[in-house]
């Protein structure tokens, strides 16, 4: 499967189109990992647990977005954006939606 940010795919030809698609899911950080975060706080860097999280987070909802396109039958996902909210304390939504079409 085909999945770009970009509203056409270069070199192929939209031939249909299923609407728009989406995937997302909402992760909670737990106690280790806010201890780590809080040490680096104190020093700086990268927070790798969040990071980790974060891309995890990406994947799974990036996976659940692809298998409602392949259900409708579309072999891409178009125009595809990212977008992150807190839902409760300590607990974040990725979400992610496009446009599955069918290309040649």
């Amino acid at each position: 499967m085909i999945i770009t940010n970009t509203e056409t795919i270069p070199g192929k030809k939209i031939v249909a189109c299923y609407g728009v698609v989406s995937g997302s899911t909402v992760r909670a950080k737990h106690v280790g990992r806010d201890l780590m975060a809080g040490l680096k706080n104190i020093v700086g860097g990268e927070l790798k647990g969040y990071t980790e999280l974060l891309s995890e987070a990406r994947d799974q909802a990036m996976l659940r977005m692809q298998q409602q396109a392949s259900q409708l039958g579309a072999n891409a996902v178009v125009n595809v954006r990212f977008s992150t909210s807190s839902v409760a304390a300590g607990a974040s939504e990725i979400y992610i939606y496009g446009t599955a079409v069918m290309v040649e």
